[in-house]
Parts: structure tokens; sequence; C-alpha cells
């Protein structure tokens, strides 16, 4: 192996001194250091990226055959992120900082300056390696449909990214500049406080995707809502920084990430991949339309399908108890019943009725505290398509006969109120 390597070094320096005896004979003296010195840079370069072209061929070439997604996820994502580019990049600037010396060897102030130039394109090289396993961490994970893994290594990306391009930015100055690296160091702790707080969203971005990969509330394509912002809509990017919302409206939203830590989210997406979504709407009445039923009005409302049963059986149970009170000929003595407490029944078995409500969620017709608008009256229930145009349109279906059907038991509609 070292004689290899000597006899590599010999013939660079054989084609070194080539070029500088060939120049020395053929050019005036004035013009010969600086021509052997370009010509002896364009024989290395070209030389380097010679090797580099058929390296990198040969390893890409080698890759394509693992190009199944299903048997190779690791290969093909090492592949699509390129690292055997910069692999075979880093090889290439090894090879030219061993050949320096003997390409240059007569010149020692060009050897120096190019193996400053070298060294700085290593650490460029280096980090773009960095940056590219990253990628390919997120290319492996995509391909898994693992979302919560790609958003805490987005999260960690971002800030591995922003921490190495300083790191290798004072290496680099310390490699120009011959600084030791100590010195720079030592003098960023009078400016810790500033940094802090520069980087404070930087920080908070970091933690919060952290906390949300690690709870697995939200990842991308989730179906989320705002209240503090008035966003509904899907979550199209998270990075360190900010996360993007595409609206329903087709506009984009954009929030700082750390929000997620201290904002009120509702997740959505549990709801739409169940196919179900929540009604939840209120119709208030006046008070002053409620009153008792008379037998005439029972009679009227039996002709309703869905609650004639329910009136009949009722009518009997309050004939049954009056006979044992006295004074059983006030109305207000013993049970009654009332035209809002039958519309509250109908409505119940209206929806219990509905093929577009779930039957196996909670289906619930409820009064709610009295206001100065009137007494509310609440359907709770579940729509079985939660599109968002299907489901309105079941609601409103919903919510149109129930208006109407009010007035066959004579009460006065106030006002609807929606609760999302």
């Amino acid at each position: 192996m070292k004689d290899e390597i000597q006899d590599t070094r010999d013939f660079l320096q054989n084609i070194s001194d080539q070029i500088h005896y060939f120049v020395r004979d053929h050019v005036y003296s004035e013009l010969a250091l600086p021509i052997q010195i370009m010509l002896k840079f364009i024989f290395l370069a070209g030389m380097i990226y010679i090797l580099d072209f058929v390296f990198k061929f040969i390893v890409n070439t080698i890759f394509k055959f693992f190009f199944d997604k299903e048997k190779f996820p690791v290969l093909k994502s090492i592949y699509d992120s390129r690292i055997t580019n910069s692999v075979v990049h880093l090889g290439a600037l090894n090879f030219a900082g061993y050949a320096l010396f003997s390409v240059f060897y007569r010149h020692p102030k060009s050897f120096a300056l190019l193996e400053i130039i070298v060294g700085v394109a290593t650490i460029f090289v280096i980090a773009g390696l960095l940056f590219r396993a990253l990628t390919a961490f997120r290319n492996y994970f995509v391909i898994k449909q693992d979302y919560y893994k790609i958003m805490t290594l987005n999260a960690i990306s971002e800030s591995v990214k922003i921490f190495g391009i300083f790191v290798l930015s004072v290496i680099g100055i310390c490699l120009i500049f011959g600084i030791k690296g100590g010195t720079i160091l030592g003098s960023l702790g009078a400016i810790t406080a500033v940094l802090v707080l520069v980087f404070r969203d930087t920080i908070l971005g970091f933690v919060t995707g952290i906390h949300v990969a690690t709870s697995k509330n939200l990842k991308v394509g989730d179906w989320i809502s705002i209240p503090k912002y008035s966003i509904e809509g899907n979550i199209t990017e998270i990075s360190l920084l900010t996360t993007k919302i595409t609206n329903f409206d087709k506009t984009i939203s954009t929030i700082p990430t750390y929000d997620f830590l201290t904002t009120e989210i509702k997740n959505m997406q549990v709801m739409s991949e169940s196919n179900n979504r929540r009604i939840k709407k209120s119709i208030y009445f006046n008070i002053n339309s409620f009153k008792f039923l008379t037998d005439e009005d029972i009679e009227r409302l039996k002709e309703i399908n869905l609650i004639a049963d329910y009136l009949e059986q009722k009518r009997v149970e309050i004939r049954n108890e009056k006979e044992s009170l006295s004074n059983n000929d006030k109305t207000i003595n013993g049970r009654q019943l009332t035209n809002i407490g039958v519309f509250r029944y109908y409505a119940q078995r209206y929806i219990e009725n509905d093929p577009d409500v779930e039957k196996n969620a909670t289906r619930m017709v409820r009064q709610l505290e009295i206001t100065p608008q009137g007494l509310p009256l609440e359907v709770y229930c579940f729509a079985n398509d939660s599109k968002w145009e299907h489901f309105e349109q079941i609601q409103a279906d919903i919510f149109d006969h129930l208006l109407v059907a009010s007035k066959e038991f004579e009460l006065q509609v106030m006002q609807v109120s929606v609760k999302v």
C-alpha cells in the first residue's frame, strides 16, 4: 500500500515537473511563474473533476439497482437525498489535499493558499453531507408514512442546520485566518444573553416540534381549527419557526409554530377519518308562546305520526293521576303536557329517524339556561358524513324542518345561535 502511495506521488511530481520545465523553456521568464501555477492548478482540478465524475457515476449506478422503495427504503432515501454525491466529493477533496504537495511542492505560497481553499471546500462538503443526511431521514419516514417522526425531524433538522452553520462558520474563520477556536468561543460568553434573545423563536419552535411529535396531537395533513385566529383548514407544512395552513377558501395562513404550546387548537382529523361530524345548534323560543296543551290541541297533534303514540300514552297517564287529585278540574294541578315539551320530544324522534344522523352516536334534544333572547332548545347529534358541503346540507335540512314544524306547536322562534 505504501509503495502504491509513493508511486502516485512520484507520478504527480513527474507531471508537475514536466509542466514546470516545459513552461520555463517555452515562455518568457516574466510570465513563467503564473503560467506554471495556472497550468498545474488546471491539471489538478481536471484530475479531481474526472475522479469525482467517474466515482459518482459508479456509485449512483450501483444505487439505481435498489430503487424499489418497498424493499430498500433506506437505500432509496440515501440516493434521493444525494448523500452519495457528497461522499464522492469528500473523497475527491481528500485526494486533492493529498496531491497538493506533489503538484505544488515547487510553489510553497501557492500550496499554502490552495490548502486553505481545499480545507474550506471540505467544510462546505461536510455541511452538505450532514444536511443531506437529515433529508435522507425525512425521505425514509415519508416512505414509511410516519408523519409524527417527520415533524420531529423537521424541528430537529432546522435547529441542527442553524447550529451547524454556526459551528462550521467558526471552523472556517479559524482555518482562513489561523485563529484558535477557543478564542472565538470564549468571546461568545459576553453575548450569550443576546443570542438567546435572537434565537428565542428558534428555541421555542424546537421545543414545540418535539412536544407535538411525542404527544402525536398534530401532523401534516390534519384538519384543524384555531379559534384564536379564526382559521380552519389543513396543515400543509410544519417548520421550526412557522406552520402553514391551507384554509378551505384556498388561502394560506401562517402562524408561529410555538403557538401550538399556548393556543387552543381543535384537531378534527379524527372526526374526518371516522366520517362523523357533530351538530350542536340551538333554536331560541319566546317563553310567552309556551302553554299547556288542551284536549283539542292533543287531538290535533296526534295527527303527527312521530308523536301520536306518545301523546296517547301521556294523556292516559295524566288522566289516571288526576283522578286522585282534588281540584282536578284546574289545569295547573298535576302534570300537564306543554307545547314546548311535546315539541322537544318531536325533535328527538325526528333526529332519531333521520337517515343522515349517526345512529351509534349521541342523539339528544335538551333545554339550556334561559337567556334574555328566550329559551334555547339545543339539538346535539352527529352527521354521518363529515364532508363540509354534505355536513352543512344535513344540518340545514334538520333545522329547516324543525323551524317550520315549531309553528304546528304554536311556538314562536326568537333567534337561532350556532355553537361551533
